[in-house]
């Protein structure tokens, strides 16, 4: 899967299908997710990239986990080139925020992919929701996070490397600062208290420290060695751990082990204290509401059928989190390149994205058991990445 993450698609159309009315979608957990029409593979691993406008954002009512309903779907450009963090629903369930990392323009006979600059505003309390923004941010935003106050947003710039600091007042959404990191950025997560954030530093193998105090943001310098090519990094919702998926392979499986970092946040300085092995490629993170399990999506070089390590579907790596004990206890297999994860707000419910397969997996959680209902969501699009809204 290296063309996906290696890489340092227009926005076509301006009308979208509403399925729900407004206060179903206030009301109700909301799941949105990317899909990108301008990346597939060839039996090679070869990328296959086509023209832009048919990519869509989709917003799902989730009210009853088993049977989604598309409330929304929206044809707003996005990509599978990146960790698949990149949008997020802020914590009232008001905006969402899109970052489209990569655009494609001809390129002779064929098509190329290059970084794009810009973060979609999309108003979730409109009737239908609607985009109502875009913002113009660094090269290739990639994975992104809101504050838990809902005020500030950070994204960041993989191609610039650097992050944008967004202050977001309802749908007004504006760049306020920009902080150099220095080294190519991935995804930035914040702590519960809002006073801190992690980022993740992809080709430096290393997730660094910000402090954040109101709306300033300041990266320390603090650097931790995580394992080889960390893509996201998700908080344990107690605020004393933080995990880190360590892709091992520049954004693609390579047929060997890989791992998750374990961040010690109440450490002084913080600090790695613990590496969990858990597959071929993690990418995909997410730690459940309850704090008591968390899932690594496992890429399986689901995309390559030359490749020695080939399979079919990918899968999730279970962790049980038992204060700041990470375990791994089990596999469940999933679709075709499962991407994106994330938990119900409840916690009894995830959904994976299957890439190759255009659907979403089911999956029962109880308790660090977590057990595929064998449903499958199909969607209009692969799907690049996927956020859950907090309630």
């Amino acid at each position: 899967m290296q063309p996906r993450h290696s890489l340092l698609s227009s926005f076509g159309g301006a009308t979208f299908l509403a399925i729900a009315s407004l206060s179903s979608v206030q009301a109700a957990p909301l799941l949105i997710v990317g899909n990108d029409e301008k990346l597939l593979w060839d039996d090679q691993g070869k990328p296959i990239v086509s023209p832009a406008g048919k990519d869509s954002v989709v917003i799902l009512d989730v009210a009853d986990p088993e049977s989604p309903k598309i409330v929304a779907n929206l044809p707003l450009k996005n990509s599978v080139v990146g960790p698949p963090v990149n949008l997020a629903i802020d914590p009232t369930n008001s905006i969402a925020l899109v970052a489209d990392s990569i655009d494609v323009s001809k390129d002779g006979d064929a098509f190329k992919q290059a970084p794009d600059n810009k973060v979609y505003v999309i108003d979730l309390k409109a009737n239908p929701p609607k985009l109502a923004d875009t913002v113009t941010v660094g090269k290739q935003p990639s994975g992104l996070s809101f504050n838990p106050a809902g005020n500030l947003a950070l994204v960041t710039n993989r191609a610039d490397k650097s992050i944008s600091v967004l202050s977001v007042k309802g749908t007004d959404v504006k760049v306020i600062d920009t902080v150099d990191m220095g080294d190519v950025v991935s995804h930035v997560e914040f702590t519960p208290d809002g006073k801190r954030a992690l980022a993740t530093k992809f080709n430096a193998h290393k997730v660094s420290l910000l402090d954040i105090n109101g709306d300033k943001v300041t990266y320390t310098k603090l650097d931790l060695p995580t394992g080889q090519w960390p893509y996201n990094v998700a908080v344990a919702p107690s605020g004393k751990i933080a995990l880190t998926a360590d892709n091992g392979g520049a954004g693609s499986s390579d047929g060997s082990v890989d791992t998750v970092s374990v961040v010690d946040l109440e450490l002084n300085p913080i600090r790695i204290i613990d590496r969990v092995v858990v597959g071929d490629g993690p990418e995909g993170l997410a730690i459940s509401p309850k704090g008591d399990v968390a899932v690594a999506v496992i890429l399986a070089g689901s995309n390559n059928k030359s490749a020695y390590f080939y399979k079919r579907n990918g899968s999730i790596a279970v962790l049980r989190i038992d204060g700041k004990k990470v375990t791994k206890v089990g596999d469940v297999e999933l679709g075709g390149l499962p991407e994106g994860a994330a938990f119900t707000p409840d916690g009894r419910y995830l959904f994976v994205g299957n890439y190759l397969d255009q659907d979403l997996s089911i999956l029962k959680v109880n308790g660090t058991e977590i057990s595929d209902t064998g449903k499958r969501f199909k969607l209009p699009g692969h799907p690049a990445s996927v956020r859950m809204s907090t309630h």
